[in-house]
């Protein structure tokens, strides 16, 4: 189902957002949310393969993207940084970071390395064009709003913060709502209003990155899903334009095989998981912490 609502204004349209509710959005973003490549995200789960150990880790990169653009719009971004934002995730592989596994890549930026690639490919650079923009645009600007170097703030970093503990009941949205408007522009960074807001978000970042990034069993389960994805890329069951796919295209085609099957039931009973905890050493984990003092 698509996370567009079905009701549309004259002018503009609007989106629901789980944390910032109801998102008027103009004619051009409207345009690019309806795109396969953008629409692509919204069968792409945030958290990996953590879905299937947990059922709370339901949510979609799309609506982390539609966050993170409006969190600019909110901060005064100009439109391009908003499409900036929105477009972030645009090559995101299948299970999210766990495609940065599948590469062995600890910088988890493996998607990064696509966006131009796959921006480029889409329909986006027309759409782009129709309303004044180039694509060059995006790939050549600098947007300090949309991301910042760890552990600085940043729109991307806060939503998925936000975003991540929404999800798995560590705050309620109301709690979320408070933090944003505490939050400002100055010297084109995102500083927070007021030391009392600034210790939340810093403590809620160190809890979501020990409880959810970082946290074992759903590291285990990424890494699981890793391992199966690379063994079948080494066999030819799988080639790697399967990866910018989408999480029900892939599932599906490791499914279509027996022994595919038997490794997703295992991964979904946590098969392994105490041998995986005497050496969780040889998996490394990106650290997401926030400092919103810096």
């Amino acid at each position: 189902m698509s996370i567009i609502n079905s009701f549309f204004s004259i002018e503009k349209m609007e989106v629901i957002d789980k944390i910032y509710g109801n998102i008027k959005v103009s004619p051009l973003k409207e345009e690019l949310l309806k795109t396969d490549v953008l629409q692509r995200l919204n069968f792409i789960h945030q958290s990996g393969a953590i879905f299937l150990i947990n059922p709370q880790a339901h949510h979609k990169r799309l609506e982390h993207s539609i966050g993170v653009m409006y969190l600019i719009q909110l901060l005064g971004g100009s439109e391009l940084e908003q499409v900036a934002g929105l477009l972030h995730d645009l090559s995101h592989t299948a299970f999210s970071h766990v495609g940065d596994y599948v590469m062995e890549d600890d910088t988890e930026s493996y998607h990064e390395r696509l966006f131009e690639t796959v921006l480029t490919q889409s329909d986006i650079p027309q759409i782009l064009k129709k309303h004044g923009y180039q694509v060059e645009d995006l790939l050549d600007t600098k947007f300090d709003i949309l991301e910042q170097p760890l552990p600085y703030l940043c729109a991307d970093r806060i939503d998925y913060t936000l975003r991540d503990a929404h999800q798995y009941g560590m705050i309620k949205r109301q709690e979320a709502i408070h933090f944003i408007k505490h939050l400002q522009v100055r010297d084109n960074k995102i500083i927070v209003i007021g030391d009392e807001q600034a210790l939340w978000i810093n403590s809620l970042s160190k809890k979501v990155n020990e409880e959810i990034y970082n946290y074992p069993l759903y590291v285990y389960t990424n890494q699981q899903l890793a391992n199966l994805i690379k063994k079948y890329l080494q066999d030819g069951r799988l080639i790697l334009s399967d990866l910018l796919q989408n999480d029900t295209f892939l599932l599906n085609k490791i499914r279509s095989h027996y022994d595919g099957v038997e490794a997703i039931k295992a991964i979904k009973t946590a098969t392994g998981y105490k041998n995986f905890l005497k050496k969780p050493e040889s998996v490394k984990i990106k650290k997401r912490y926030i400092d919103a003092f810096l």
